[in-house]
């Protein structure tokens, strides 16, 4: 068993092994999960949580680097969360080394770690709000939540980040991409990186024309952004951190940002809800309950909506 309470207060002193035994608790849904939980609570609130999505290939890896170097340069505590694609034969993080990144491990004040999706859709790991929790609380001022790569699954990010930040860059489809997948929808702050590469003009123009197309923004409302950058130089980053401030003053102003926070609250708590009904019904295979409603539904009896509703009451009632 892990002393949690001591655990909490190691990775409030920043100590990034007691960081990493707290996310690892959360990705093995440790037993102890819900003292964790229940300790890091009151902690957390303080991060400014940023998610990013894109294309394969656009660089959202070289990006986040980027972005990091610019907030280690502010002052601030940086965390990552990179959601990989599982491997099929481990179930961990194909991508796990995270080697753009390297320049920042051994900075005490940046922690990242690599998460896999575990065949989880939407582009996030299942464990990503506690993860994200874990960080929050362990006191870091921004976290970085990067996805797998967008597509037409892949908008999560929407419900687990403060601002979203789609990046695309030239050459690629994405403005295809981007109308396909749903993501002008999700996007708070666009980027179009690569921008030394030839169509990175059109590409932004694109991008502009396609976000003003039945736009019904009124008077005071937020308009995404759209930042040309060559993340692997460095170039617009300062611009895109400007834009992101700018994007968390006025969520704060317009009190949108409280909003989306219990908006978050409210579906990781669903989350937790489904999951542990569907824990219960799947210890009912070869219960007699299960095949008693079966049988009365082949009987014309009952409808299998009327039998659902029977277990889950059954089920909610502790029967």
């Amino acid at each position: 068993m892990v002393d949690v309470p001591t655990l909490v207060e190691q990775a409030r002193e920043g100590r990034p092994r007691a960081v990493a035994r707290l996310i690892s608790l959360v990705e093995g849904a440790s037993p102890q999960l819900r003292e964790v939980m229940a300790a890091l609570a009151p902690l957390a609130g303080n991060a400014y949580v940023v998610g990013l999505t894109g294309s394969p290939g656009v660089g959202k890896s070289t990006s986040t680097s980027a972005l990091v170097s610019a907030y280690r340069r502010a002052g601030k505590r940086v965390g990552v969360l990179a959601v990989d694609p599982s491997s099929p034969f481990s179930g961990g993080a194909l991508l796990g080394d995270r080697i753009r990144m390297s320049d920042h491990a051994s900075d005490p004040g940046v922690y990242i770690r690599s998460m896999a999706t575990r065949g989880h859709l939407g582009g996030l790991a299942w464990s990503a709000p506690q993860a994200i929790r874990v960080l929050d609380a362990s006191g870091f001022d921004v976290i970085l939540v990067e996805t797998v790569g967008v597509g037409q699954s892949e908008v999560e990010i929407a419900a687990q980040a403060d601002t979203s930040v789609v990046l695309l860059a030239p050459g690629m489809g994405d403005g295809i991409q981007a109308a396909k997948a749903g993501i002008l929808e999700i996007g708070d702050v666009y980027v179009v990186n690569k921008a030394d590469r030839d169509g990175a003009d059109a590409t932004a123009r694109e991008l502009n024309h396609m976000l003003g197309l039945g736009e019904s923004r009124g008077p005071g409302d937020w308009r995404p952004p759209i930042v040309k950058t060559v993340a692997a130089r460095g170039e617009g980053i300062d611009e895109v951190v400007e834009a992101l401030e700018k994007h968390r003053a006025w969520m704060e102003e317009h009190g949108v940002l409280t909003a989306r926070r219990t908006t978050r609250a409210a579906h990781e708590v669903e989350t937790i809800a489904v999951t542990a009904l569907r824990e219960r019904i799947a210890d009912l295979h070869g219960d007699r309950r299960l095949d008693t409603l079966a049988e009365r539904i082949v009987a014309g009896r009952l409808d299998p909506y009327a039998a659902a509703d029977e277990l889950v009451a059954g089920l909610t009632s502790g029967g």
